[in-house]
């Protein structure tokens, strides 16, 4: 999972932010040169190394203090309004037009190079970009088992102007909603009382941050409130920062150990995976160091003498213009990288492709701040109250023009109502898709025509490529599997709900897309089915499970593999139908791991019989799943959107090893009816084999019930 930047508030001076005055004066160009460096990490982290560089968590802490120090001010000042809608406009004049220029540019690229299996999910994550809940629209992507193995999105990077948009809401409603109700009784205590009511709110956000990181980091990237410490704590450092006294030599080794420590987090620590628990300490507090070093009250007014050498160095003229293209230049870096790789297919840019990319991103982002950010952000030379620009364009700007303002509105509307068109549309589409359980056995044979050979007609794949996403088994739609959050062992029961005779399906989405057929099954030969599945999480005594495809750590597997396992001994089920192999992530074809003997071991002990299912292909090329609709969308054809069957399936079924180890154990074999004996293509007899990289459509698995049947009854002797 990768991050993204945020916003780049204005800057403030020394004097606005230390005593509450609107009297111009010392302006922080260090913390403008700040941004500067945070960009230029976050991209370049992005682009050659696909890591996060901490640099979000600067732009955070600094969002934090420009923002909160501006709000806080205005809340001290007795005669000050404390009306939010102000700013809220500016906010949203600030924000909003940058955005939707990037968002239409990344629309019309879509079209262009994304598969139509993938518009949908640009729509949804458009609008939540737009509506500033883009991070719980990829928090429920990571939790949702339909869309876990989705490509990463170019707007990805939104999370976090999405948590900026709602702290900057929230703040402004707690802030301002306090000081109406409190600044009159306070008087001069008010400043107190915010110190008090941030740092309880800092301490609970990040105590929430620890736990819910513990909990599962992957959703916990992504959740406002473990994020909201980041920036209240540049809140509670501007509230604070006019009682710094400390003297130069201090300021400067304090600066030179926090500016290297932002440089070395990226290679240092391993962001994805520790952010936003305690690790994030690291850029924030650094962060914070580096606006302490240089907020000595009593620096000269309008010099930059009395400043750290590290600050001084940052507030040099390139850093300081880079620190103002930040918000536009995170804006592009990251839809221009995802969209680059996707035309090329390639997994990484190299040296030359990333040098392209930064530079045409920087040259759009000086364009998107020249004619888009600046004339309607600024409503004339310079702000009133504010510094002059130092960007030499910005003291020649004019009124921002009714045509601009326009034009990025309706850029707004029409991409609005295009996404929320394209997703009505889509479900149209798969509204048709109700009928796919009734397809015709000759029109649509699917694994009938590699079992036992029959005529295929010509006609329309099914399911289509917009159809396939939903064509999953019962279980998904009914809840009956575990997410990856839940430990919770959920039972249902498919088949003959009245039959004497139990097949327990256990373990992960492997075993459950079976169901779809095992149901089929039990209806015809009077077994039910009982289901005791959790996503991701095959049967094994593996005591730190990774999940597939990612290899994040998932401890809840392990706890639910010893509730299952202990549920199962004691429902004694006639057999359990789970799978016995996985695919090899260091060579070709698949294997039975050694954590599954443990399983058979114990199963062999308690007199439980095992129907072990050989796990079906999984897709992946250049060691990077593909699925066949985005390939078949694209213009692939059944051949060159599948696989070779050597690189995914070995020449014997590994659980055969085991049958005289474990006689209980009966070895199932679909593979000869998905793949044929030299290719595993992406659509056999009309039907679309997989409804993403790994799993079987339900459509598929219908026609597959025949042999799977003949297999069973062979196993079990029930018919």
């Amino acid at each position: 999972m990768l991050t993204l930047s945020p916003t780049s508030p204005p800057a403030a001076t020394v004097e606005q932010a230390a005593t509450g005055s609107r009297k111009t004066g010392f302006y922080r160009h260090d913390l403008d040169g700040l941004r500067g460096v945070a960009i230029a990490l976050v991209a370049m982290f992005h682009v050659w190394f696909g890591r996060v560089s901490g640099g979000v968590d600067v732009f955070l802490a600094l969002s934090g203090f420009f923002f909160g120090g501006k709000i806080l001010r205005a809340t001290l000042s007795p005669d000050s309004s404390l009306a939010p809608l102000p700013e809220v406009v500016r906010l949203v004049r600030r924000l909003l037009p940058a955005l939707v220029v990037v968002l239409a540019s990344c629309a019309l690229l879509t079209i262009l190079i994304q598969p139509q299996t993938r518009w949908e999910t640009f729509a949804d994550q458009s609008l939540a970009s737009l509506g500033y809940y883009q991070n719980w629209e990829l928090a429920s992507t990571v939790a949702d088992y339909l869309r876990a193995g989705e490509a990463v999105s170019p707007l990805q990077h939104i999370w976090s102007m999405s948590v900026q948009g709602q702290f900057y809401i929230a703040f402004l409603a707690l802030i301002f909603g306090s000081a109406s109700l409190v600044r009159r009784r306070l008087g001069s205590r008010l400043r107190i009382f915010f110190v008090v009511l941030l740092s309880a709110l800092t301490v609970a956000s990040f105590g929430y941050a620890i736990c819910a990181h513990q909990a599962n980091q992957a959703t916990a990237y992504y959740n406002s409130f473990a994020r909201a410490w980041e920036l209240l704590v540049g809140a509670l450092v501007g509230a604070l920062v006019p009682y710094i006294r400390w003297p130069m030599w201090l300021r400067t080794v304090t600066a030179s150990v926090a500016l290297a420590a932002i440089l070395s987090c990226g290679a240092l620590i391993d962001g994805v995976r520790q952010f936003p628990g305690p690790w994030a300490l690291v850029p924030v507090g650094a962060t914070v160091l580096m606006i302490l070093a240089a907020a000595n009250r009593h620096a000269h007014p309008g010099t930059r003498d009395r400043m750290p050498l590290p600050n001084r160095l940052l507030a040099t003229a390139p850093l300081v213009t880079l620190g103002a293209m930040a918000y536009s230049l995170y804006l592009w870096h990251w839809p221009l990288l995802i969209f680059w790789l996707s035309y090329t297919g390639h997994r990484h840019a190299n040296v030359v492709e990333g040098a392209a990319i930064l530079l045409l991103s920087g040259v759009l982002a000086y364009l998107t701040l020249r004619h888009v950010e600046d004339p309607l952000r600024y409503r004339g030379p310079h702000t009133a109250g504010r510094p002059e620009p130092t960007i030499p364009w910005r003291r020649r700007l004019r009124r921002p023009t009714m045509v601009l303002g326009s034009v990025v509105a309706l850029l707004g509307v029409t991409l609005t109502a295009t996404s929320f068109t394209w997703r009505q549309h889509v479900t149209v589409q798969r509204a048709s898709g109700k009928e796919l359980s009734g397809l015709s056995s000759r029109d649509y044979p699917g694994a009938r025509a590699l079992v036992t050979p029959v005529r295929v007609p010509k006609l329309r794949m099914r399911p289509t490529v917009l159809e396939a996403k939903r064509d999953v088994p019962p279980s998904t739609r009914d809840g009956c599997i575990s997410d990856f959050t839940n430990t919770a062992l959920i039972n249902c029961t498919y088949g003959d709900h009245d039959a004497r005779r139990t097949i327990a399906l256990a373990g992960g989405s492997h075993a459950e897309h079976w169901l779809t057929a095992l149901d089929l099954l039990g209806r015809m030969h009077h077994f039910k089915v009982v289901t005791y599945l959790k996503m991701g999480c095959p049967l094994s005594t593996e005591e730190v499970p990774l999940i597939m495809g990612n290899n994040a750590a998932y401890p809840q597997c392990h706890d639910w593999v010893q509730k299952t396992m202990a549920k199962l001994i004691a429902d004694r089920p006639d057999y359990v139908f789970t799978t016995s192999t996985r695919p090899w992530n260091i060579k070709p074809g698949d294997v039975m791991p050694g954590t599954y003997i443990g399983i058979w071991q114990a199963f062999s002990d308690n007199n439980i019989p095992v129907l072990a299912m050989r796990d079906t292909p999984w897709l992946v090329k250049d060691g990077k799943p593909f699925e066949p609709a985005d390939c078949l969308a694209k213009g692939g054809n059944a051949s060159s959107c599948g696989i070779k069957r050597s690189e995914v399936l070995s020449e014997r079924n590994p659980t055969l090893d085991f049958v005289d180890q474990f006689p209980l154990l009966k070895p199932l074999d679909m593979s000869d009816a998905i793949c044929r004996a030299d290719i595993c293509r992406a659509v056999e007899g009309n039907v679309l084999i997989y409804h993403d990289a790994h799993h079987i459509s339900a459509t598929y698995m219908r026609t597959m019930a025949g042999e799977l049947g003949r297999q069973i009854g062979a196993a079990t002797g029930w018919w």
